[in-house]
């Protein structure tokens, strides 16, 4: 008999050196918007390749701020998909527009480019994608529809820090930007994390001095200027903004975290794959599809179960397993804020909800922790 075992859904790898990293702006006293933070917005638009990059609160703020600077308002729609955290419609209505959902493209689980030409109205002003799981979306065919519209991209890459797409025959990383803007989540079920956090990148220059003033209230004049300054200044506030900040003990963290994530990615790549491999033996499952101009990060790895298979019978016999899981990502159209009368026409996202699952998966994963995840479920599953 099999040893059972306790099998997280997935688990950040942090240690010694966050720990130390977060000493410095604590011994400093320089806490927030200060000397961490810059750095850390150099390295990462480094590693990415991006222009510029913007450190915020949350991916939430960076998403609702891209959405600001590209103008969306009252009345206003954005192209979008269901099939994501509730957050990525939420921004929407943040900014007074309504979201239009179109249906995902079931080997990926990514926006399905092939139905966003039908969502275009003469309202819409933005299409915002998402690299769901760290999975890149096919941002060329987003991208060639969004250019012959004049509509701007926003990619939502909460997940997909380290992922990479093949781009004019070379392979860069998700964020360089290849749409206006990208936006990044630095939470704990990410790829790296700072406790919470998010990134903005882009190679537009105002877009970038525009998010650095109303991640700070508006305020004219940043903290490290102000303080560094050698004659008093009056700071102005001349539009409305935010408290969306990262604070230098978060950014600290990061920093450190952003020289782990080629390793981190580097040993979810491997895991992957091994599902890949090992699952391809059970008979009716489904697993997500790489396509040759993507290399996913695999934030996340699910499978889909065959359709004789309840989901949640599955899921509570790999719990009582001591295997944790998630089931499939979840649709904002099903929440009572995004219901309306008739529905929605999203068959894809739908089934992807109902009968995917997501099976534990984090860089200090062991073989033999994957082979009990896997002989758990050929279990579950007989």
């Amino acid at each position: 008999m099999t040893e059972r075992r306790s099998i997280p859904l997935t688990r950040p790898l942090i240690g010694e050196a966050e720990a130390e990293a977060s000493r410095r702006p604590i011994m400093s006293g320089w806490l927030t918007q200060g000397p961490e933070v810059a750095a850390f917005e150099q390295e990462f638009a480094a590693y990415t390749g991006a222009a510029h990059a913007t450190a915020v609160s949350n991916c939430t703020t960076a998403l609702h701020l891209a959405l600001l600077v590209l103008g969306v308002g009252s009345g206003d729609e954005v192209i979008t998909v269901s099939h994501s955290y509730v957050a990525t419609a939420n921004v929407v209505r943040y900014c007074n527009a309504t979201p239009v959902f179109v249906d995902i493209d079931p080997a990926t689980s990514n926006m399905d480019a092939s139905q966003i030409e039908a969502a275009i109205t003469p309202r819409t002003k933005a299409i915002l994608c998402v690299h769901q799981m760290g999975l890149p979306c096919d941002l060329a065919a987003i991208l060639a529809v969004a250019k012959a519209h004049g509509l701007p991209v926003v990619e939502d890459a909460a997940c997909a820090s380290g992922s990479e797409i093949s781009w004019n025959g070379q392979w860069e990383k998700v964020g360089k930007a290849h749409g206006d803007i990208a936006c990044f989540s630095f939470h704990p079920r990410k790829v790296i994390t700072t406790g919470d956090g998010g990134m903005i990148t882009t190679n537009n220059p105002d877009y970038d001095r525009q998010f650095r003033l109303l991640r700070q209230h508006g305020m004219s004049v940043n903290d490290r200027v102000r303080h560094s300054a050698n004659q008093v200044i009056f700071e102005e506030h001349a539009v409305i903004g935010y408290n969306y900040r990262m604070t230098d003990v978060q950014a600290a963290i990061g920093r450190e975290q952003l020289k782990r994530l080629p390793g981190i990615v580097e040993a979810r790549r491997h895991l992957g794959s091994r599902y890949v491999q090992l699952l391809a033996d059970l008979p009716g499952f489904t697993m997500p599809h790489e396509p040759e101009w993507a290399r996913t990060n695999w934030q996340s790895f699910w499978v889909r179960l065959p359709e004789h298979l309840d989901q949640r019978t599955v899921m509570q016999g790999m719990l009582d397993r001591g295997v944790a899981t998630r089931r499939g990502i979840m649709n904002a159209h099903r929440e009572v804020p995004y219901q309306r009368e008739g529905g929605y026409n999203l068959p894809e996202s739908e089934r992807a909800q109902d009968r995917n699952i997501i099976l534990p998966l984090y860089p200090q994963m062991t073989d033999e922790e994957q082979d009990y995840v896997v002989a758990m479920l050929s279990e579950v599953c007989a």
